[in-house]
């Protein structure tokens, strides 16, 4: 994932979060000590105040004194103390609510970080589709290029065989291969081929009047000799036949 994207993977509002949610517990630690404290400080008050009483029912007013003295200096212990765990309970209390609004905070933004994320996953792929679209369009088009220009290439082509092939029918350019025909062989072919259907087209007519002989025409394809008429019959000849 991009550099934008892995930047808010580790918010900087969670330094800050960790640190209150240790300052918390320190100070919840202290006001416990603190407690601990004052419990021993009660007792051993307690303990000389009883001793005090002990003194003077034995009639030892100079011990009760001396209890009573240690007793007072404890009890000045114990108001000092509870000054301290006050303090260190509001404190607790404020750094407890402290933490809980950056805590709400980090939620927030972690809330945030996923909708980014997402965001920006969306916004990559549609940018990598809309970049394989564009790849696809850019070789499409080269592919249409490619078939004019074999299009183009091939109409070229035939024009360029068919213009040699006018030119080598009319004698303008000389086939090198020996298989173009000269006008006169041309005209040659078309006539005999005129020929060759007049002879067909009179052959025809005599089948169809009774087998007739058909006359050569003279000049045909096939070379044939002209047909010579035969002699005329003489008187005698005609006279025996009768």
């Amino acid at each position: 994932m991009d550099d934008a994207a892995v930047r808010v993977e580790r918010p900087h509002v969670d330094v800050p979060l960790s640190k209150v949610k240790r300052g918390v517990a320190d100070v919840a630690t202290s006001r416990k000590r603190l407690e601990l404290q004052l419990q021993t400080l009660n007792q051993q008050a307690d303990k000389l105040e009883a001793q005090s009483r002990q003194a003077l029912a034995q009639g030892r007013e100079d011990l009760a004194r001396e209890a009573l003295t240690r007793r007072s200096a404890i009890q000045q212990q114990q108001t000092d103390l509870a000054q301290q765990h006050a303090q260190l309970q509001a404190e607790e209390e404020k750094l407890t609510l402290a933490s809980q609004r950056l805590q709400a905070k980090v939620d927030a933004f972690r809330t945030r970080k996923e909708t980014i994320k997402a965001t920006y996953t969306a916004a990559e792929a549609q940018t990598k589709i809309g970049e394989a679209f564009s790849g696809i369009s850019e070789e499409m088009g080269d592919v249409g290029m490619a078939v004019q220009r074999a299009e183009d290439k091939t109409l070229a082509m035939q024009a360029r065989a068919g213009a040699i092939d006018e030119l080598l029918a009319s004698g303008a350019l000389d086939d090198a291969s020996g298989t173009a025909k000269d006008d006169i062989t041309v005209e040659l072919e078309r006539m005999s081929s005129s020929t060759d259907v007049e002879l067909e087209l009179a052959r025809l007519k005599g089948e169809i009047t009774g087998g007739a002989p058909v006359p050569q025409i003279e000049g045909n394809a096939t070379g044939a000799a002209p047909a010579t008429e035969a002699p005329a019959a003489t008187p005698e000849k005609q006279g025996e036949t009768t």
